[in-house]
Order: C-alpha cells, then structure tokens, then sequence
C-alpha cells in the first residue's frame, strides 16, 4: 500500500496514535512518520510489539518512541501526554484508534468504559498537550456509527452501541474543541480484513465477514484502511465532521 501522505508533509508535527503497537494503529503510525510526523506510538501492555514498531520507524530515519497507558486509567494517561511533550513536543495529530469490547473476562461494562469512557478520558488529558491547531481523529466503525438506524449482528452489537456512544461524547465537545482552535473528524468504516475484531466476530458468526464482503462489494484491508485515517489527519474535514471509507448503502442514515 503505497503511503497517502507526502513525503516530508508532516516535518516538525507530532502525532499520538492510540492502540498502535498492531494492525490499524501501526499502519497508520508509519504513515504519519514517513510523513515526517514524530510518532508515540501507545500500547497497553505489549511492549516488545511497540518497540519493534518504533525500531521500523527509526531505521527508516524517522522518530517515534512506546509509550505504555491503560487507557481506561486516568493517570495513566495524564502520564503518556507528559511523557509525549516531554521527549517530543506537543500533539498535533491525536488518532483514537484503540477500541475493544469482544474480550472475554474484562467486565460486562468493558465495551462501554473502554470505547466511551477513555476516549473522553484520552481527549480530556489531551487537550492541554495539544498544539495550535491540532487534530482529533476517532475511529469507528459503520456498524457502530449507524447502529441507531441500522441494526448489526448480535455478537457486535455491545461494542457498536458502546463506540456511538463515544462519538456521541466527542461530538458533544466540539464547541470546546472550536474554542480551544482544536480540529475534529470521525472516520467511519466498514468491516476491516485481517483485524481482531473481525477475527472474532468471524468465529462468533462463521460467514459473517463473506456476507459483509458480498453486500458490500470490497471491504478495506489493514493497510488500505489506515491510509485512509491518516489521510483523515491532514485533508480538509467534511462538514458534518464525518469520513465515510467503504460503501454506506446499506446503512440507513439518522432522520
């Protein structure tokens, strides 16, 4: 997958990437710093698979450290953010790419404290970190952007219910994000090949991901999918603050 971003286009900014010691995060990661984006790159318990992201980054001549926060964990996030300004400057580019909820042995509430509550927990202790200028990106998912008009699969259902209700948090902040010169977009996919969540809703569901794929006509890859977030980093933000990647059809929109 050839990178979106200019080469040097992102020279002297830096950029925080939630959850991108693998698959969405990391790809997106290294296209922010082959863009010239200093990078953290977080994690929340995998070490070893951060640094080996941050060692690709390096050796391409770039600059990115592993930085570890439980996101869920207010002062574990409060450190991330002053361990990032600290080593890099302040943020630029804020990507919430971390979510969850189909872990087993995490709480019936995990879905909803991990896609709602640390996202605003991430973003409130962003927000003195943050540059002039600087962007917010939040993840979703179209089966969790539309899951008010559009019903999902069962096994699903918990995390889309839990990752509208983050968006609905974080949208309800853009008139403090317009006050503070802070930028805010969504990025809404569809179902992702080769990511975890579709693994295990392929295993809940056998067939799920072929009938996405054949209602859908294409579902993104990792690597496609990412290019497309760090794209959102950087092009001009739709008006309702929303970037649709794959086919909407199917899903009905909000009256």
């Amino acid at each position: 997958m050839t990178n979106p971003l200019a080469p040097g286009s992102l020279d002297g900014r830096v950029a925080l990437v939630t959850g991108s010691s693998r698959g969405i995060g990391a790809d997106t990661a290294r296209y922010l710093a082959e863009a010239g984006a200093a990078v953290v790159i977080n994690y929340r318990s995998k070490a070893p698979r951060a640094e080996r992201i941050v060692g690709e980054i390096t050796a391409a001549g770039g600059r990115a450290i592993a930085v570890g926060a439980d996101l869920t964990d207010a002062e574990s996030v409060r450190s991330m953010f002053e361990r990032a300004t600290a080593e890099l400057g302040r943020v630029d580019v804020l990507v919430l790419n971390a979510s969850g909820g189909m872990e087993t042995g995490m709480g019936e509430d995990y879905a909803m404290r991990l896609n709602r509550d640390a996202q605003v927990n991430v973003v409130d202790n962003a927000m003195p970190h943050l540059a002039d200028g600087a962007r917010i990106v939040f993840v979703t998912s179209h089966q969790a952007h539309f899951i008010r008009t559009t019903p999902t699969m069962p096994e699903y259902e918990p995390v889309a219910l839990s990752k509208r209700a983050g968006e609905d948090a974080l949208r309800a902040k853009l008139p403090e994000f317009e006050a503070e010169g802070v930028e805010f977009v969504v990025v809404s996919g569809d179902m992702i090949e080769g990511t975890i969540t579709a693994t295990l809703l392929e295993r809940a569901n056998p067939g799920a991901i072929a009938a996405r794929k054949e209602d859908a006509g294409k579902l993104y890859n990792v690597a496609e999918f990412a290019a497309e977030v760090a794209s959102a980093a950087v092009d001009p933000i739709p008006a309702d603050h929303t970037r649709y990647v794959g086919d909407v059809s199917g899903f009905a929109p909000e009256r």
